[in-house]
């Protein structure tokens, strides 16, 4: 039996090292990290990785089941897989261990709050933007497409591809401009 750590933080300015150390301390053999989005597993290589090299007796170990996964639907999607592989999950600073019936109970009811965290924090964006909007204060990112541009381009006599290739766009984006013309 290995026991094999996995750290993640959201952002590239954000630091392993307290994960990375408490994981060493619970005994990791190795410890995977990256810097990534906890809100899905697209993108998470290195949870790709470790997933795919654990084997039956293995223990897999976190800090916290929220560095594992934002969402409910991913974080039993994981367990299921890591149960099917005959590997174990476990935190240090939780009572999670799915070896036993309160750890299994404790993680579920972790993953249900990391979630509503999640959606929480979603939900407070986007009433700072509503306010920030009414405002007057937020505009939104800058366009990134010139709407001119492609109408020029339009009255020239150029086709949609042609124009998202010249502009360095995505035709998609070109289409809405030209749809949106009286």
């Amino acid at each position: 039996m290995a026991v094999y750590g996995y750290a993640r933080v959201s952002t590239t300015d954000q630091d392993l090292t307290i994960q990375r150390e408490a994981l060493t301390r619970a005994g990791c053999f190795v410890v995977r990290e990256e810097k990534a989005t906890g809100t899905s597993r697209a993108g998470r290589s290195e949870l790709r990785t470790l997933m795919e090299f654990l084997q039956p007796g293995d223990v897999l170990m976190v800090t916290r089941v929220d560095r594992l996964a934002r969402s409910i639907g991913d974080l039993q999607d994981i367990v299921r897989d890591l149960r099917a592989r005959g590997v174990n999950l476990q935190a240090t600073e939780q009572p999670i261990d799915t070896s036993t019936a309160a750890g299994k109970c404790f993680l579920d009811m972790l993953g249900v709050f990391a979630e509503f965290e999640t959606n929480l924090r979603r939900e407070r964006q986007l009433e700072g933007i509503a306010k920030a909007k009414a405002k007057g204060v937020y505009k939104g990112r800058k366009p990134s497409v010139d709407k001119s541009a492609v109408r020029a381009l339009k009255a020239e006599g150029l086709g949609a591809s042609e124009i998202a290739r010249r502009l360095k766009v995505g035709r998609t984006s070109v289409y809405r401009i030209l749809e949106a013309e009286p």
